[in-house]
This record gives C-alpha cells, sequence and structure tokens, in this order.
C-alpha cells in the first residue's frame, strides 16, 4: 500500500495497491494530463532525486521550493509569527533537510491552502508536524487524501491567530482562499495569494485566471468578487505563489487598476 503522487500536479492520494484511475485535479479544465500519459511517484522516490530550496522572501517569510522543479512549480511560504507559524500553501516534498529546518525556525502550528493544485502533500506535512490544515469547504471535492487534521472553514472570512485573516475570493476556484498579513510589510498589511491573485512578470500588476495553463479566462462577476473580497483589509505588498512573484509597494492599488484593465480587455 503507497500513498502515491501524482506527476503532473504534485497531488498526494490515499492509500492504494496500484496506481488510481486517473487523476481528478488533472482532468479537470483547469488542469492537464501529462502529454505522455498519467504518470505517479511517491515520497521516497522523490526524495532521493529531488531536494528543498529555502529562502528569506521577507522578514519572517521564508520560501520552500523544490529542486528540480517537480510538478506545477510553487514554493510554499512558511509565516513566522509569535502565536505560531503558519505553512501558507505547500510542496509535495518533505524530508529530513526540510523537517530540520523549519523545525529550527519554531514548527508549524497550521498549514492553509489556496486552492487544490497546490495541496500536494499536505498531510504527510501536517503529520510530521502535528498541525491542523484549514481548507475552504467549497473545495472539498479536490481532497485526494482525507484526514481528521482537515478544518474545512465555510464564508468569506476565517481569522486565524495574530491578525492572520483567511479570505475566499473564488474565481480560480470557488474555493480559493488569500491569506491577509496585517502585521506584513512593517505593519503596512500583506497578502499571500497563490494563483488566486497571481503575480505577473510585470510586477505592477497582477492577474485572475480559471485556468493558467489553458488560458481560460474569468467573467467579469468573479473579477469584481475577488475585487471586493480584498477591498476591506490594508495591504502594501503580495506575495504569490512562485520565487520572486511578489509586488513590493503599493499592491492594494495594483489589484484595483490590473482589475480594471482586465475588464476592458474583455469588453465590460
Amino acid at each position: 500500500m503507497e500513498n502515491l503522487i501524482c506527476m503532473q500536479c504534485g497531488t498526494q492520494f490515499a492509500e492504494t495497491t496500484g496506481p488510481p484511475q486517473a487523476c481528478p485535479i488533472c482532468e479537470d479544465e483547469r488542469q492537464f494530463v501529462r502529454h505522455a500519459g498519467q504518470a505517479w511517484t511517491t515520497l521516497k522516490r522523490l526524495v532521493a532525486d529531488h531536494h528543498n530550496h529555502f529562502e528569506d522572501e521577507a522578514p519572517h517569510l521564508l520560501g520552500i521550493g523544490t529542486e528540480p522543479e517537480f510538478a506545477i512549480g510553487q514554493r510554499a511560504l512558511l509565516l513566522q509569527s509569535r502565536g505560531g507559524n503558519l505553512l501558507w500553501d505547500c510542496v509535495s516534498l518533505l524530508d529530513d533537510e526540510t523537517v530540520a529546518e523549519v523545525s529550527a525556525r519554531g514548527s508549524i502550528r497550521a498549514i492553509a491552502i489556496s486552492h487544490p493544485h497546490f495541496y500536494s502533500s499536505m498531510i504527510e506535512w501536517g503529520d510530521r508536524f502535528d498541525a491542523q490544515i484549514f481548507l475552504h469547504a467549497k473545495d472539498r471535492q479536490w481532497v485526494m487524501r482525507q484526514s481528521p487534521r482537515i478544518q474545512f472553514w465555510e464564508g468569506t472570512t476565517f481569522p486565524l491567530w495574530d491578525e492572520l485573516t483567511l479570505i475566499n475570493c473564488g474565481g480560480h476556484f470557488e474555493g480559493g482562499t488569500v491569506l491577509h498579513w496585517l502585521k506584513g510589510a512593517n505593519g503596512k498589511g500583506a497578502l499571500l495569494t497563490g494563483d488566486i491573485i497571481t503575480v505577473v512578470p510585470d510586477r505592477r500588476y497582477v492577474s485572475f485566471m480559471r485556468s493558467y495553463p489553458n488560458l481560460i479566462p474569468l467573467g467579469p462577476v468573479a473579477i469584481r468578487r475577488i475585487v471586493e473580497r480584498v477591498e476591506p483589509f490594508s495591504f502594501e505588498q503580495i506575495y504569490g505563489g512562485w520565487w520572486q512573484a511578489n509586488v513590493l509597494a503599493d499592491a492594494k492599488a495594483a489589484v484595483a487598476r490590473s482589475a480594471e484593465r482586465y475588464l476592458r480587455a474583455i469588453g465590460t
């Protein structure tokens, strides 16, 4: 019995005696099946030829990403806070070096994930650090490995500790979530956004999509809802889902002007 990991999206599945018939996350229109066909690996195999890279993205914010790049290629963020550390988003690889690095920085109190493409091996991380996992209930169907550690929350906002707040924006996924970090950016506030509000190469802007690889746009209702959901929160910076995908100044205005530009482009 093994917990197999999809090589395209990095999601770890429940224990099986053989490979699952398919990966529902990859067969969904927002993702895709590998061009060579569905393939699986395990954490043990992944550890043999990959490692995690650690880099401070900001004070109290550690980036964790896998090298060579695996699956979707995102990096997680360890937000260090007095009341306990929060792992934002996740990566598939968890090895002894990663455990030592995270433990040296105060371990993990809880894990929160923006959307199903980044669920990866969240149960492995939760079990190793004895951490609770917060996911929005609207994305319940995409959880491929169940655990009592998972707490499905509902509604628009969910307060954590030390003025950290999860915000359901929808868009890319119905349960799509961002994290507001009030003490980020030297007290001016920051958002951790994954793919829900994605930072584009021109970092004066962000964008929003239903599918990034398949280029499926969001409609105007979804765009306006995202802007509306983050409007009550102050934030100077945005930390996206990849290395250096950060808006480091005037981020709230960047979201507003990006939404306006997007809506003009689709003719609304």
